[in-house]
């Protein structure tokens, strides 16, 4: 089996995967992949009431924004290979983009090579199309775009900011953060594109945008309106949550309020806990957006890649000096859980509204070459032992900009406009 990229002399895909000969098999295998590979769930498919289980397809109605389909016909956007392309790639240069945060900018802060750069996402039955920044932008006049989650959103977030504002006069832009809440004005177009902290998207011991290591994370149970008071209006909503979660097998979840002298607090596995806050994030979707007007995507889990081993590597490694890609085309981190993934279908299945999934994971674990690393801004002085041995502290979860990041709004462009 051929790895998930290509040089510029390559011209053979992946080899496709054969179905099995069993139809059950092959029927758990479809409703499998409706889930992991990224459309939209309230109007693909369900499990009709035959006894046999057959899918029914529903009727495609537009949805917002759309302005077509993408050339070749339908085809599955996440599933793919790597190509190097050096004239097309990066889409921006770093030090031209004034809004990436010191802890993603890896070049300014050391980084020997630009390769991690050059790569471009090829899906194997058709070609995304060009990111158009006049179309995104034109879309947006008049509208609020936001993305939602974590400090792995933030980095999507600011990648879109980038594609974006060199279209901009300088004196047409700016920037400002209000605690949770970041945003981007393009003033001559009245948009806004906007990032709102909040890593578990229900309240949470860790919804200070600055100040949130917490080791004992608490996330309180039908509190999904203390964010979401300030999603209201969104036209284009991208959320993500997943890494938080991340600390165990269980989490601690709190009954009341954090302002009970005596507080309720019960722990329930993670998968379970997940599943209450995707079931919150759904019931906000489908009593404030309206999907005649508006999009709602979902980030899928973004892979790290802390330990060396899972890719065949020595024990005690990370990602610290990877400068190429892993070559498994099967590759699946120890870090990705797949029953969360499976949390994430079960819900997603049930909603009354399109939800669209950027099912990014798979194509981002193949890139253990793209994170930051040791080639960023440190939140404190490095210790004399920190410094004898960089693997103890390279960010192995965050990524480089420009970088992978891009890629994923080029995915989030291509399913905005060619559903």
């Amino acid at each position: 089996m051929k790895p998930p990229f290509s040089s510029p002399t390559s011209s053979s895909a992946l080899r496709k995967a054969r179905f099995s000969p069993y139809l059950f098999t092959l029927l758990a295998f479809i409703v499998f992949v409706a889930v992991l590979y990224g459309e939209d769930f309230s109007c693909i498919v369900e499990l009709g009431s035959e006894s046999d289980g057959r899918p029914i397809e529903k009727s495609r109605e537009k949805l917002p924004f759309a302005i077509g389909e993408i050339e070749g016909g339908r085809c599955d956007v996440f599933s793919g290979m790597w190509v190097r392309d050096e004239s097309n790639r990066p889409l921006y240069e770093e030090s031209a983009c004034p809004y990436i945060q010191p802890q993603l900018t890896c070049q300014e802060h050391g980084r020997p090579e630009k390769e991690y750069q050059f790569w471009r996402w090829q899906p194997h039955d058709c070609s995304l199309p060009n990111f158009n920044a006049t179309l995104m932008l034109e879309t947006l006049r008049g509208k609020r775009m936001m993305f939602v989650g974590d400090s792995l959103n933030r980095g999507q977030y600011v990648s879109m900011v980038c594609l974006l504002h060199s279209l901009i006069p300088e004196d047409a832009k700016s920037m400002e953060t209000f605690d949770s809440l970041t945003i981007f004005t393009a003033k001559e177009y009245n948009a806004t594109i906007e990032f709102y902290w909040a890593p578990f998207l229900l309240e949470s011991n860790s919804d200070d945008a600055v100040i949130h290591r917490v080791s004992d994370r608490i996330v309180r149970k039908g509190s999904i309106n203390k964010h979401g008071k300030y999603w209201k209006g969104v036209d284009i909503l991208v959320f993500n949550t997943y890494l938080w979660w991340m600390t165990g097998l269980k989490m601690k979840i709190l009954r009341g309020s954090f302002d009970d002298e005596v507080k309720d607090i019960v722990e329930i596995t993670t998968e379970d806990a997940f599943r209450m806050a995707m079931k919150s994030m759904l019931k906000w979707v489908e009593k404030n957006m309206d999907p005649k007007k508006t999009r709602v995507f979902f980030t899928s889990m973004s892979p790290s890649h802390a330990k060396s081993i899972d890719w065949g590597g020595e024990a005690g490694k990370n990602c610290y000096n990877e400068t190429t890609m892993i070559e498994d085309p099967t590759y699946w981190g120890s870090d990705c859980r797949k029953s969360v993934m499976e949390v994430i279908g079960e819900v997603f299945r049930k909603s009354k509204v399109p939800i669209t999934f950027l099912n990014i994971t798979q194509l981002s674990s193949y890139r253990r070459d793209a994170h930051t690393s040791i080639y960023k801004k440190q939140w404190s002085p490095l210790t004399p032992e920190q410094l004898a041995n960089p693997v103890s502290y390279a960010d192995c979860v965050h990524w480089c900009l420009p970088g992978l990041q891009d890629t994923w709004n080029e995915l989030l462009f291509t399913k905005l406009f060619y559903p």
